[in-house]
């Protein structure tokens, strides 16, 4: 029994129509043949009278001829769908709803079940591009409104896909997307914004500033406007080349960074807790992981994008060295931003002033006074007199080394930010040997403290394959079930590992065969020994650094046998370098992920990866020299 007849008629574009899968008749494609079709799939209840499709489309000819052209289109249509799908009578024509599909029919489908993906794959340009009827004004005027509509829906859900990508962890698809939908309307400023805020995330700033320069410009030339307040502010923020210490643009000859895989659940709960959060509802979320896992860029997704809004960001990261020295803790928060919140002078004086004794920053503009505040409170206090102003964002990294004084206020501090817009976010080592202060205060979540924890797991299968696919976008589909496989053994599906030995991959690194799978029984990242490792992860790391450029190569290496909080004074005393080459450096090695940094200094992202750079790259005796030459002598500031 042969089948029934559907036109399929992608039509968000230059029009392609075919009938059960093959090309249409010659015919059916005239221009006034497939006008009218069109037409009528998109009128109510896919109906019109004779008259009003005669005004649309011959409205140039005499009565009779108009008739008889309307008549042959209508014989057209029934020879390709069959009799009993057009119906015509003396006054109405109308089209059987099975006998056609429209890709824009579809795309209102997806976009109303926010599939912006879906939605957007079927915007492939203008509606009915390339199609004119000149002799026919009245249908000209519709094709007109319906390309404005089906334009402007096309923008709108590029722009959500944009956005949506990027709280996904994927600013190269957003930013994909974003100028996918400018090229469809330059002057579409919530699709700049998206474009900005990806570039930005991405690390390319001078990109995202040329969006901006293109939008006002753009809007000045057709519009006679200019940008929006919002629009501003998110330049301004993308204009600061840092944030504190922390560098926010791609330094010079440093690579993307590859995307969030294995982690989009988790970034969607820590995304949806700061939207809870800037409408009132403060919280404390525990990103919880072992060693390696990536809870710092977990951490450092939502951070980078809070930090292109009108927000409070104040970030601290926690060293063990400084875990004796009390509200240690306190005192990196104001240092990496806290102390420079608007709103903060709303806070009471003796709030003020305690602080004061804490950051010496705050210590010059809010002098001691009598009756001073207990530090905690005083936090409490100075974070919701900022929240007044815009909503805060506290992230505490390595929490679980925090000193014991911070970690006991803790509890305390986040109950006093109830109902506030603040969102406090701590990265903690999971595992049996940390604190009992951490402990106590995961079991209160959800209970008399408001919050969640966050539990990311290794890379499965599928993150595995995805990541493999985007370092090594040449191999084919048995070379990437290849290497995932031989990944999976030797890194056990750690990110950090895994990340590692896919960029030294791409770089060249040739596994070695017959490599026993890691880890040992009982064995993490945290009771790791470098010589534990498999050769292919210690390989990687040692490529890596052979391949950064060699006047950064002694930097790293300093940094290894200092094994400390640095800062570039360290550095340059240690290196005997000019200080403008030792933050070039800084920059670059902070953006390839060998060292983090916040406002008090830098730090090795994995101590793993310090312990194989001293065991395969660093001479005992130049570690002995970096030492003594960081302690014995006392260069200026400027390096000189």
């Amino acid at each position: 029994m042969p089948a029934i007849p559907v036109i399929d008629a992608r039509v968000l574009g230059p029009a392609r129509i075919t009938v059960n899968g093959d090309a249409a008749p010659a015919e059916l494609l005239w221009r006034k043949h497939l006008a009218l079709l069109v037409y009528l799939a998109r009128s109510p209840r896919r109906a019109r009278t004779r008259e009003h499709l005669i005004g649309m489309l011959w409205s140039d000819r005499e009565e009779k001829a108009a008739r008889h052209s309307l008549s042959e289109a209508l014989r057209v249509f029934r020879r390709v769908l069959g009799e009993t799908r057009i119906r015509a009578d003396v006054d109405q024509v109308s089209l059987d709803p099975t006998a056609f599909t429209l890709d824009c029919d579809v795309f209102a489908e997806r976009s109303a079940a926010a599939d912006w993906a879906g939605a957007a794959a079927l915007v492939q340009g203008d509606f009915l591009e390339g199609l004119a009827v000149p002799d026919a004004n009245e249908f000209e005027n519709w094709l007109a409104a319906e390309r404005l509509a089906w334009r402007t829906r096309g923008v709108e859900t590029l722009t959500r896909l944009a956005e949506s990508l990027l709280d996904a962890g994927d600013p190269g698809g957003a930013q994909a997307a974003a100028l996918r939908a400018l090229a469809i309307e330059p002057a579409a400023e919530p699709a700049a914004r998206a474009a900005i805020r990806a570039l930005a995330v991405a690390g390319d700033r001078a990109a995202a500033l040329d969006i901006a320069d293109q939008l006002a410009a753009g809007l000045g030339e057709r519009l006679g406007s200019e940008l929006s307040p919002e629009t501003r502010r998110l330049v301004e923020r993308v204009q600061e080349a840092r944030v504190g210490r922390r560098v926010a643009a791609a330094p010079s000859g440093a690579r993307a960074r590859p995307p969030l895989v294995g982690r989009r659940d988790a970034l969607r709960r820590l995304n949806d807790a700061w939207t809870r959060a800037r409408g009132g509802v403060g919280a404390l979320i525990l990103i919880e992981g072992e060693p390696g896992e990536g809870k710092t860029r977990l951490a450092n997704e939502l951070l980078d994008r809070v930090r292109l809004e009108d927000a409070t960001v104040a970030v601290c990261r926690a060293v063990p060295s400084e875990a004796r020295v009390a509200w240690s803790g306190l005192a990196g928060l104001l240092a990496g931003g806290m102390a420079a919140a608007p709103g903060l002078t709303g806070a009471p004086a003796a709030a003020l002033a305690a602080l004061g004794a804490l950051e010496p920053d705050l210590g010059v503009r809010f002098p001691p006074v009598p009756g001073a505040m207990e530090p905690a409170r005083a936090f409490a206090a100075a974070v919701r007199a900022a929240a007044e102003e815009q909503p805060v964002l506290l992230a505490l990294d390595d929490a679980q080394d925090l000193d014991v004084a911070t970690a006991g206020a803790l509890p305390q501090i986040v109950r006093d930010l109830g109902g506030r817009r603040v969102l406090v976010v701590l990265c903690v080592e999971a595992g049996s040997e940390r604190p009992d202060w951490l402990e106590t205060l995961r079991a209160r979540l959800g209970r008399d403290l408001e919050g969640a924890a966050i539990r990311l797991e290794r890379l499965d299968e599928v993150a595995l394959e995805e990541l493999a696919r985007w370092w090594l976008p040449r191999y084919n589909d048995d070379d990437i079930a290849r290497i995932r496989r031989r990944i999976e053994r030797d890194t056990a599906g750690v990110p950090l590992l895994v990340t590692a030995v896919l960029e030294a991959v791409a770089d060249g690194l040739r596994l070695s065969p017959d490599a026993p799978a890691w880890p040992g029984e009982r064995r993490t990242l945290v009771s790791t020994l470098p010589g534990d490792l498999p050769p292919a992860v210690v390989g990687a790391v040692c490529m890596r650094f052979r391949q950064l450029p060699d006047d950064m190569q002694p930097i790293l290496a300093a940094a290894a046998a200092l094994d400390a909080r640095l800062t570039a004074d360290t550095l340059v005393r240690a290196t005997g370098l000019a200080r403008r080459e030792v933050e070039r450096a800084l920059d670059r090695l902070e953006w390839d992920r060998w060292l983090v940094a916040e406002t008090r200094g830098y730090n090795f992202a994995a101590p793993i990866v310090r312990a194989i750079l001293i065991q395969e790259m660093v001479t005992p005796g130049q570690v002995r020299r970096y030492r003594d030459a960081a302690g014995a002598h006392p260069f200026s500031s400027d390096g000189t």
